[in-house]
C-alpha cells in the first residue's frame, strides 16, 4: 500500500513542480522589461562647482536625445544593435563629447578616432582605430563586423575599407572644434612638448541595449586622449577591455583610463563574474569599478545591462554623463554621483 501511494503521488509532485517552474518562469519574463537601454558621455572629473546652468543643461539635453534616437528604434520592435547605432552617432555629431566632431586632438592637432561594436546574439565584433576621415566610427566598427573576416581594422586600411562600402567620409576638419584647439594649445604652451600634458584626459561615448527579442548589442566611440602621440591606442575599440556584449549575460560600454582598463579586461570581466561566480550585474560592476580599479587608483566607469533589463552605471571619478530608458517607463539622466 505504502509503494502504491508513492507511485500515485510521485507523478502529481513532479507536475507540480514543472507547473511551477513553468509559474516562476512565466513571472521572471514578465519582470523582464520589453527593452533596456543605457548611455554615457564620459567619465572623468566633471564637477558641478566648475559646470555653469547653461552648459550642464546641454550636457542634461545632449543625453536625452541620444536615449530617445535608441530608445524610438527599440520601442518600435528594432533590434539592440540598430539601438546602439543610433544612440552613438547621436553623440558622435554632438561637440560636447569627445567622440566624433568635438574629439579632444593629438599632439599634431589631429582628431584621431576609435570605435567598437558588439552583438551578444553572436558574439560578433568590429573595431577601427586611429581613423581621422570616417564620419562615424561607429558605423565603421559595425561594417567590420558585418562585412569583413576580421575584428579590428586600423588607420587608412580601416578608411579605405570604410570608402568601399560607401560610408560617409570627410576631412579632419570637420572633427575640430575651436575648443578642442585651446585646450590643446594652451597644454602645449604650458608643458612644450613633454607627455605631461597626456595627463588630461576626456570622455568617451557608449551605448549597451537590450531589445524584444532578448538580444543585447554594445558599443563605444572615442577621440582618446588628448594631446596623444605615437598612434595611442585605449580601450575603446578593443572587444573585452572597453566594449563586450553576450546574450548569456550581458553588454558593456567603458570610459576612463584606457591602460587600466585594457589591462584588467574590464568589459569581459562584468560578464565574467556574472558567468562563473554568478554574480548579479549591480554587484559584478560594483567590484570591478569601486574595488578593483579604485585599488590601483584607476579612473572611470561603465555603463551595462543585462539579459533581464537590469541597469548597471557605477562610476569612481568625480562624474559621469549617463542615462538610461526603460519599456516600463523608467528614466533617468544624471551627472554627479548624488544623482540616483
Amino acid at each position: 500500500m505504502r509503494y502504491l501511494c508513492l507511485l500515485l503521488v510521485i507523478p502529481l509532485m513532479l507536475q507540480w513542480g514543472c507547473e511551477s517552474g513553468n509559474a516562476q518562469t512565466t513571472a521572471e519574463k514578465k519582470a523582464r522589461p520589453e527593452y533596456a537601454l543605457v548611455i554615457h558621455g564620459g567619465a572623468g572629473a566633471i564637477k558641478k562647482s566648475k559646470m555653469t546652468p547653461e552648459l550642464e543643461k546641454a550636457y542634461r539635453a545632449a543625453l536625452e536625445t541620444a536615449l530617445q534616437a535608441g530608445e524610438t528604434i527599440l520601442k518600435e520592435g528594432g533590434a539592440a544593435q540598430d539601438a546602439v547605432i543610433a544612440a552613438i552617432q547621436s553623440m558622435e555629431e554632438n561637440p560636447l563629447f569627445n567622440s566624433g566632431k568635438g574629439a579632444v586632438l593629438t599632439n599634431q592637432g589631429k582628431a584621431e578616432l576609435d570605435a567598437s561594436f558588439m552583438d551578444g546574439k553572436s558574439r560578433n565584433s568590429g573595431a577601427v582605430a586611429g581613423v581621422r576621415t570616417i564620419k562615424s566610427p561607429i558605423a565603421a566598427a559595425r561594417l567590420v563586423m558585418d562585412s569583413s573576416k576580421h575584428v579590428m581594422m586600423s588607420g587608412e586600411g580601416a578608411e579605405i575599407f570604410a570608402k568601399s562600402y560607401g560610408l560617409e567620409m570627410v576631412e579632419n576638419d570637420y572633427f575640430i572644434t575651436e575648443k578642442r584647439k585651446s585646450q590643446l594649445a594652451r597644454i602645449l604652451e604650458g608643458q612644450m612638448a613633454s607627455q605631461a600634458g597626456m595627463k588630461k584626459k576626456y570622455g568617451t561615448v557608449g551605448c549597451a541595449a537590450l531589445d524584444k527579442e532578448g538580444n543585447l548589442a554594445a558599443g563605444t566611440s572615442t577621440g582618446g586622449m588628448m594631446n596623444k602621440r605615437y598612434g595611442r591606442v585605449g580601450d575603446a575599440p578593443i572587444i573585452g577591455a572597453g566594449t563586450y556584449a553576450d546574450n548569456a549575460s550581458c553588454a558593456v560600454s567603458c570610459t576612463g583610463h584606457g591602460e587600466y582598463f585594457i589591462r584588467n579586461v574590464v568589459a569581459y570581466d562584468v560578464a565574467a563574474r556574472m558567468s562563473y561566480l554568478e554574480e548579479s550585474l549591480e554587484k559584478a560592476a560594483n567590484y570591478i569599478i569601486m574595488d578593483k580599479l579604485k585599488a590601483i587608483n584607476a579612473s572611470g566607469g561603465l555603463i551595462a545591462v543585462d539579459k533581464d533589463g537590469n541597469i548597471a552605471m557605477p562610476f569612481n571619478s568625480s562624474g559621469m554623463y549617463r542615462g538610461y530608458a526603460k519599456s516600463t517607463g523608467e528614466r533617468f539622466i544624471g551627472i554627479y554621483h548624488d544623482e540616483e
